[in-house]
């Protein structure tokens, strides 16, 4: 194993320098979900790689997802059988790889006379969704009565109800699978750093891609860096990367938004997990999370800066009247809406289709210059996407006379976090852990949620509690608090305010109470730890609190 890298955002300083001159194997652009999965690829093949990400990680699609590493049911509609097939087993690759950070959730298809699937259509369809898949056994899908199905979910539409289907999918936190990839990438090796802009591509005199020059988005330096292959993995903004490479031809990018609202479950006491029919022919989910409900997508174009889309009065209202619609006793209004979320998917365009049919396959396109760019693909799929990328990086590197790499070793593989033994044993690992922080002093419950949570990293926070523990009460932070916010910046490069809220701990979206009541103590602590200037504080309270306002209140128009 090679040398493991810093993921400490007390060390960019150091990193960058570090960086300043070197040449990799690999330069990966974008550090969302396929970029990690890139990174994690090439490192454990052999190859030397560095990673930039102008935000933070996840900071834009991956971080804004349905949440669910999910088969793509709805893509037998569209006849993508090979999709469906490889995305599917995919899922438990996942799953395995990382159970901390994503875990099975059974899924109420109801069935409506009239509606998008029939009885028939359904159990077939589910049957060969199976199949296709490779799912075991226990979590085949079964057809539900339409007693049945309201005993699941009582809050259901009963007026022409047929039954159910009810089939397994799996339910994940995307910033934190991202984050776990991308850790146990810079483990292995490779050299990551967010908030590190790839500012200007550098090419030989035969106008060959040869490197980049990175500038600091937060300390304003520029260093400039060689690779022997470049890969743009900047999902919205792979266009954008080709303009700079004078490759934009061909085929191009079509965004479309998606939004998710959460709602307190004593507002929306869904007690399972459904994917239903919307008036208008679509169809969304509703998923129990935590105390609350989160209810999404939709699909709409979008062509506005995608660093920021904006939550409309008519993207929560969509949402509201489809909630109305399939559970007609819950009369929820606007108010109800404790915290939202948009997201941008970069799709591949196609003329004349709508946002909703438009494939999420992904594609590959080399451009003269030899930049490699990653298009479309869904967070299910990123480790087979990164399978293709990385071989074709490894062939060309070798075309040019280059040692050669063997072929992908990330199936079996552990993300950061996910040394538990695998799926199987993950519940008596966390049974061992909890007993084993308990033996050193902490409360059981909130042991065991951090092992839910951190997985097999959950021991360095244990360690944490222990050494540093009570430094916490000259913040005003108490333990549950503290620790994970000294474990993000040790190690989870966690730079801003809004870096911790929203995509370490997902407290802006599930939790807004929460991150209400510690967010000034935070700030506080990361004012003091980082060395900010003031006028760095009081831009990154700036920054949180814009966020925290997008997310409750939605704007007039886009």
């Amino acid at each position: 194993m090679n040398k493991m890298r810093s993921f400490s955002s007390l060390q960019r300083k150091d990193i960058f320098e570090g960086v300043n001159g070197k040449t990799y194997d690999l330069i990966v652009i974008g550090g969302g979900i396929t970029g990690a999965g890139i990174a994690l690829d090439a490192v454990t093949r052999g190859m030397t790689i560095l990673l930039v990400e102008m935000q933070d990680f996840a900071a834009g699609t991956s971080s804004r997802s349905t949440k669910l590493v999910h088969g793509g049911l709805r893509y037998l509609k569209q006849f993508e059988v090979g999709m469906v097939a490889e995305v599917g087993k995919e899922r438990a690759v996942v799953y395995e790889n990382g159970p901390h950070v994503t875990t099975p959730e059974w899924m109420l298809l109801p069935i409506h006379q009239g509606g998008t699937f029939g009885k028939f259509s359904t159990s077939v369809g589910l049957k060969v969704y199976d199949f296709l898949a490779g799912v075991k056994r226990s979590e085949r899908r079964t057809m539900l009565s339409p007693a049945e199905t309201l005993k699941k979910e009582p809050l259901l539409k009963k007026d022409g109800l047929k039954g159910s289907g009810y089939y397994v999918e799996y339910r994940t936190d995307d910033a934190r699978l991202t984050l776990e990839v991308l850790k146990e990438a810079a483990a292995q090796g490779a050299e990551i750093i967010n908030y590190a802009k790839a500012d200007t591509l550098n090419y030989d005199t035969d106008g060959k891609i040869v490197g980049i020059k990175i500038k600091d988005m937060l300390g304003g330096g520029v260093y400039s860096v060689s690779g022997h292959k470049i890969v743009n993995a900047t999902g919205p903004w792979v266009d954008q990367v080709r303009e700079m490479d004078r490759s934009k031809k061909g085929k191009m990018l079509q965004l479309t938004k998606g939004v998710h609202l959460v709602i307190d479950q004593s507002r929306f006491p869904l007690r399972q997990a459904v994917y239903f029919d919307t008036p208008d022919g679509r169809m969304v989910f509703a998923i129990p999370r935590d105390g609350k409900t989160y209810v999404g997508t939709t699909d709409t174009v979008y062509k506005k800066d995608p660093i920021h889309p904006f939550i409309t009065e008519s993207d929560r209202d969509y949402l509201l009247n489809a909630i109305h619609y399939m559970f007609p006793n819950e009369k929820l209004t606007g108010s109800d809406v404790e915290s939202a979320w948009a997201g941008v998917r970069p799709l591949i365009l196609e003329e004349g289709k709508d946002p909703s049919e438009i494939s999420r396959k992904d594609e590959i396109w080399e451009s003269p210059s030899g930049l490699i760019t990653i298009a479309g693909g869904k967070l299910t799929g990123y480790r087979k996407m990164a399978d293709t990328v990385v071989n074709l990086v490894a062939k060309r590197i070798h075309e040019s006379g280059g040692p050669s790499f063997g072929s992908c070793r990330t199936k079996s593989l552990p993300i950061s976090g996910g040394h538990v033994g695998g799926s199987v044993q993950f519940p008596a690992y966390i049974r061992e852990q909890t007993e084993h922080a308990v033996s050193l002093g902490l409360d059981s419950k909130l042991a065991e949620s951090w092992v839910r949570t951190y997985g097999s990293n959950a021991v360095k926070l244990f360690e944490l509690a222990c050494q540093i523990g009570n430094e916490g009460k000259m913040y005003n932070l108490p333990l549950e608090v503290y620790v994970p916010l000294v474990y993000a910046i040790q190690h989870e490069m966690t730079v801003k305010p809004v870096d911790f809220f929203i995509r370490r701990t997902g407290s802006l979206l599930f939790r807004m109470e929460w991150t209400l009541k510690w967010k000034e103590a935070v700030i506080r602590y990361m004012t003091e730890i980082m060395n900010w200037t003031q006028e760095q504080g009081e831009s990154f309270t700036q920054e949180l609190d814009r966020e925290i306002a997008e997310a409750t209140r939605p704007a007039t128009t886009e």
